[in-house]
């Protein structure tokens, strides 16, 4: 491996990875363990998502609101499930302005206490229902085991919680946030497929009567739990006293569903789409989506003056484009850093080129090069981007395909399968949590989602009647 080289994915994943998130300035560790630092060109990505998902969140009726960090501790431990799913991952303060604090405060791993604890205060009547809000914010779980984007004490996300009148309205709610908001920012932003189910009893959000996810697979066959969205019931709202006059003239405890994805999405996006390269980006979210190398040699002047033309023809059709005319950084050295951020085009501009008419656009995604005319670049480049993203989205699909084992023929089938992480494996599966238990134990796999369909035959597990329809994977 020469100095420019990264790890290879085969040889050794998380290595790849970390190199990645390096040598591509998107994140870094800070001083304090499982805490990172988020650099200019990761924060743009995470900016691009999420302004993609915060279109698709007001789209649907939902506004955005801001709650505090911190909780009072016996706030948050009305509601003994919530307590006790996150007690491992807790951050407490004692201590502030130099006294011991007569109540101490969490560290909001969560916001379902301080939210409906305030819910209790707006809601008096059915009128005043459904309360559709969303917040973007920090969250923190103490996390023992970090990695750069995918596990951290702190990170960044969007969490929705509302509150609602009737079961079937916040049923409702959950399954269109899946649907509307995730599914569809993951796929067609994203590029990344993306298996909707809901999650075992076993799996599911502390508090929650049902839990729906959005599972995507990633490079080295582990599967990422991208977004989930939680039916609530009407516990938190008995929990924190959510009681509304109804229309028939009785109090009602409230529906409540919460929901939400993170900066994790960000390393989602590294693992399904990297090569040994580096990354590739998709289009919709890449902070830079062309980059423009001016290549020296004769007369400087007029390439250089020709680049600055064509990133003004760029930019005025809307496409986000970088003019690299450092002139301390070689040619070679210039294309090896773009690849490695994944922008998806690269626009190679020297004498020659200008001698022609033509421009050379190279892909990301495939490495194609072509001459396209210098006058007709943008159109060549918008052409160019929406060709990626649909090239790197079926690319996906065709992996998960291609690493999904549909009915097992047998238990040690499974078990080999999984315990390689060879990907998602679809089975029958009979409810049981002792078989749940087994699979874990046996290959550190979890069922990552229940699919709507049919079980389709006898648990692959214990031979039992097939009740549910489940997939399964080592997941991050």
């Amino acid at each position: 491996m020469n100095a420019h080289s990264l790890p290879a994915q085969a040889d050794d994943f998380p290595a790849w990875y970390a190199e990645v998130v390096r040598r591509a300035d998107l994140a870094e560790h800070s001083p304090v363990r499982g805490a990172m630092i988020i650099r200019p060109y990761g924060y743009a990505l995470w900016e691009a998502i999420q302004r993609r998902l915060d279109d698709r969140i007001k789209a649907t009726g939902h506004e955005n609101v801001y709650f505090p960090l911190f909780v009072p501790e016996a706030l948050f431990e009305r509601e003994q499930e919530l307590l006790e799913g996150f007690a491992p991952e807790v951050a407490v303060v004692t201590h502030a302005g130099g006294k011991e604090l007569a109540e101490r405060l969490v560290v909001r791993p969560t916001s379902e206490s301080m939210i409906w604890a305030t819910y209790a205060r707006w809601v008096r009547s059915y009128r005043d229902l459904p309360l559709l809000y969303n917040q973007w914010a920090n969250v923190v779980r103490w996390e023992l085991r970090p990695r750069l984007f995918l596990r951290t004490s702190e990170f960044l996300w969007q969490e929705g919680h509302t509150a609602h009148e009737t079961p079937e309205e916040a049923r409702q709610e959950v399954l269109r946030v899946a649907d509307e908001v995730y599914a569809q920012t993951f796929e067609r932003d994203l590029a990344m497929p993306v298996l909707r189910g809901r999650k075992s009893p076993s799996e599911r959000f502390p508090g929650a009567d049902e839990t729906f996810t959005l599972e995507a697979l990633m490079g080295d066959g582990k599967a990422l739990q991208t977004a989930t969205s939680h039916d609530l019931g009407q516990n938190f709202a008995r929990a924190y006293g959510v009681r509304f006059a109804g229309r028939d003239g009785e109090l009602h405890h409230a529906y409540a569903t919460s929901w939400g994805t993170s900066t994790r999405v960000v390393g989602g996006l590294i693992m399904c789409h990297g090569d040994d390269r580096g990354l590739r980006l998709p289009p919709v979210v890449a902070p830079v989506q062309a980059a423009i190398v001016p290549i020296p040699g004769g007369d400087g002047a007029a390439v250089g003056e020709a680049a600055a033309g064509l990133a003004e023809q760029l930019t005025g059709a809307g496409i986000r484009v970088r003019l690299d005319a450092r002139e301390d950084v070689r040619p070679g050295a210039k294309f090896h850093e773009w690849e490695m951020k994944g922008v998806p085009v690269r626009l190679e501009l020297g004498g020659r080129d200008l001698a022609t008419g033509t421009v050379s656009l190279v892909r990301r995604d495939g490495g194609e090069r072509t001459a396209v005319p210098l006058a007709a670049a943008a159109r060549a480049v918008t052409d160019a981007l929406d060709r990626i993203q649909r090239a790197l989205h079926e690319r996906a699909i065709e992996f998960r395909e291609q690493h999904t084992l549909r009915d097992p023929s047998s238990y040690d089938a499974l078990r080999t399968f999984l315990a390689a992480a060879g990907g998602f494996a679809e089975t029958p599966w009979c409810g049981s949590e002792q078989c749940e238990q087994r699979v874990k134990a046996d290959t550190r796999a979890t069922i990552r989602c229940l699919l709507d369909a049919p079980a389709g035959g006898s648990c692959t597990v214990c031979g039992g009647p097939g009740t549910e329809r489940a997939v399964w994977a080592q997941s991050y």
